[in-house]
């Protein structure tokens, strides 16, 4: 049983009609910026972005039993394969590499179901999750410096300066302001750093001005707006990396335990979170979406406001999908200048990084050890140095690489090196 908590509206419980449309809305909003930046950072439709998260978490909902608020948004963990991707297969290989994610997800849902969890934390172990997600952050560095100092192929020091602004206003969010607005900040700066740049003239708004009110998101629907084939290295290049976001998953699930009393570990189990995950994601790679992945910015706006309603998640959800089919959002969101988005992406491509820096000092891990250096140094490099494979047609980002490498020393190396013997 639950544990007694002083919540305002705990997961079962239905809020009022006021209630349910004003919790939704900032829960939506909550996780509106990170969502839909996934999506302008590759070169896709935002709106797309707001559906296929929206109809993931209604799915999650549904296979978790109602019994998990949790939402699903974009995850960052794959911009680097699908960045990528986009410049060679275009969408369709990012499609076939999302689906490929959430089949992962089900798989490994499918073997916890027979023999559990234990061997996940034998597989990925901090030594290669810390070094993995620190590469995550760290080879977008370039990406981010690019868009905040580079219009077109000249360096522009007003777009610098729009950057620098942006970035500096959303430090302060972060730092100086608590409740809504402090769970908030990449959406406020991303607005602040949107009005910089309409003041100092950089930014276009005739896609606005043409756009209907009311417009399909960009679906891209196999058979429908393309012929699929098999993109293996897009499959291999993403795929790989949902191990790694399943240590996230797992992270969020333990937070929203002790936030609610519950153990979800037990009902409904890690194979419904898995399944539900996994799902989510699939249904994205069908509709023109990314993987999609718990949001800690959602589980924040439960810790503070102690409204852990699935119904508000569920109504977030909703919301999500209407705004979708708003044209005028979704052009006003691509009308975005790139430094304003290289002044989000400085702070929130560190701390990626500086996340995985984190979990190697949480879990004190020892660089004193020959075979924890040696995972970490080779996953480091090969994947901020972006040393991708290439067979033939088949080109494998140097993330997978990294990721694949850190797995197989892991599992190979002794605990000591001889030198160590004492």
């Amino acid at each position: 049983m639950a544990k007694k908590r002083d919540v305002v509206l705990a997961v079962n419980e239905r809020p009022t009609l006021g209630q349910w449309f004003g919790l939704s809305l900032q829960h939506m909003f909550s996780m509106f910026g990170s969502t839909v930046l996934v999506l302008i950072l590759v070169g896709l439709n935002p709106g797309i972005a707001l559906f296929s998260s929206g109809v993931g978490t209604l799915m999650y909902i549904l296979i978790t039993r109602h019994k998990i608020p949790a939402y699903m948004g974009s995850s960052f963990s794959f911009i680097v394969p699908m960045i990528v991707l986009m410049k060679t297969t275009g969408y369709p290989g990012i499609a076939q590499g999302t689906i490929a994610v959430g089949c992962v997800y089900l798989i490994v849902s499918l073997i916890v179901s027979a023999i559990g969890a234990d061997w996940i934390d034998k597989v990925l172990p901090p030594i290669v999750v810390g070094p993995i997600v620190m590469v995550i952050g760290l080879s977008l560095a370039g990406t981010a410096a690019k868009d905040a100092t580079m219009n077109g192929n000249t360096y522009d020091l007003k777009f610098f300066l729009v950057a620098l602004l942006t970035l500096l206003i959303t430090i302060i969010f972060n730092m100086f302001f608590k409740g809504f607005l402090g769970l908030i900040p990449i959406l406020l700066g991303i607005v602040g750093g949107y009005l910089i740049a309409c003041a100092f003239g950089i930014v276009d708004f005739s896609g606005v001005q043409a756009a209907h009110w009311f417009s399909l998101p960009n679906f891209q629907i196999p058979f429908v707006n393309y012929h699929p084939q098999f993109y293996w290295g897009a499959i291999l290049s993403m795929a790989p990396i949902a191990f790694v976001t399943m240590t996230e998953h797992l992270g969020h699930i333990m937070v929203l335990d002790e936030l609610t009393g519950n153990n979800y570990f037990k009902d409904p189990g890690l194979n419904h979170t898995l399944a539900g995950d996994g799902t989510a994601s699939i249904i994205a790679g069908f509709v023109g979406g990314p993987p999609v992945t718990s949001y800690g910015e959602n589980i924040g706006v439960l810790a503070i406001t102690k409204v852990q309603s699935v119904y508000v998640l569920a109504g977030a959800a909703a919301f999500a999908i209407f705004f979708s089919f708003v044209g005028k959002l979704s052009a006003l969101i691509e009308s975005i200048p790139s430094p304003v988005i290289g002044g989000i992406s400085f702070l929130l491509f560190g701390v990626i990084a500086s996340s995985g820096l984190r979990v190697l000092i949480e879990r004190h891990v020892d660089f004193d050890k020959k075979r924890n250096l040696m995972i970490a140094s080779v996953i480091l490099v090969v994947g901020i140095g972006n040393a991708y494979l290439k067979l033939g047609q088949y080109e494998f980002s140097g993330l997978a690489v990294a990721a694949i490498l850190g797995i197989i020393l892991n599992l190979v190396l002794p605990e000591e090196a001889r030198s160590e013997e004492k």
